[in-house]
């Protein structure tokens, strides 16, 4: 079975999980949208504003790390799914620390290309070394890491807590975050789910109040399913790549063993008792 008729056969056999992927993620999204205009003037009201994003996020973590676990193999090691959806908030929140860095070099990116721009001869500041070579090459770079690099990883880092919780196997991971065929995935998939869209809301909008709003909403439902379609799809293909790797033969596994195991009192080793010198035949 080839890698690609590997995929679409987890994807089949994990249908309800798939289309749970578009119809959950939906609803946890107009759920939080329903969540902002909560009013706040009765302590209950606090309290269910308080309560609600808690109860999304467990949600949406259960969602992702069961769709992942549908699509992977169970190799019989699997932690919980509340500890692997768990662990997974782990990296959504090494995620969120990693997009907080990026918004902070985005924005001084201007400030940075200035500055390059005037340490460069007088020839390279109207050439390769000018404020807009500069701007939009480190325009470029934040994009990649932003949409290919962090999410790529991030991705891997939690398909594996989904299914090992904190045990992550992490010689298998940093295989898989070496293998090219993850990343020639990752590449188009950011292009069709980020850059994509991006171009459709480029267009400024035309004609009457009531067509704009049409456009505007199939725009966002086209988005939409572009994003989870490359999600679902990338999902499975960290399932393939992980199913394709070596996995450590049973005699390297370490078993953990008491330190005071051995035979029960009273019972003889399945030994030769080899007798004291002074009581060895002479020959």
């Amino acid at each position: 079975m080839t890698m690609l008729s590997d995929l679409f056969h987890r994807l089949r056999r994990s249908w309800i999980w798939v289309a749970a992927q578009f119809l959950g993620n939906a609803i946890i999204i107009l759920a939080g949208l329903a969540w902002t205009r909560v009013p706040e003037k009765h302590t209950w009201q606090v309290a269910l504003s308080l309560l609600i994003p808690l109860l999304l996020a467990i949600c949406l973590l259960e969602l992702q790390a069961a769709t992942v676990r549908a699509l992977a193999d169970d190799d019989g090691r699997r932690a919980r799914l509340i500890w692997g959806a768990l662990t997974m908030a782990v990296w959504i929140a090494a995620g969120v620390l990693a997009w907080w860095m990026l918004d902070w070099c985005d924005g001084n990116i201007p400030l940075w290309a200035g500055y390059l721009n005037s340490k460069g001869s007088p020839h390279a500041r109207v050439t390769w070394l000018s404020y807009e070579h500069l701007s939009n090459g480190m325009g470029y770079v934040e994009w990649v890491l932003r949409w290919i690099v962090v999410p790529g990883k991030l991705m891997v880092l939690g398909a594996g807590s989904a299914q090992w919780g904190l045990q992550l196997p992490w010689r298998r991971v940093l295989r898989l975050l070496w293998n090219w065929r993850w990343w020639v995935a990752v590449a188009p998939a950011a292009l069709v789910a980020v850059a994509l869209p991006a171009h459709l809301f480029a267009a400024i909008p035309a004609g009457t109040v009531s067509a704009q709003v049409w456009h505007v909403s199939l725009k966002l439902a086209v988005a939409y399913l572009l994003a989870v379609a490359c999600w679902v799809l990338l999902l499975g293909w960290v399932a393939v790549i992980f199913a394709r790797q070596p996995r450590p033969p049973a005699e390297e596994v370490l078993v953990a063993v008491p330190v005071l195991a051995g035979p029960e009192e009273g019972v003889r080793r399945a030994a030769a008792e080899i007798p004291p010198p002074d009581e060895t035949p002479n020959g």
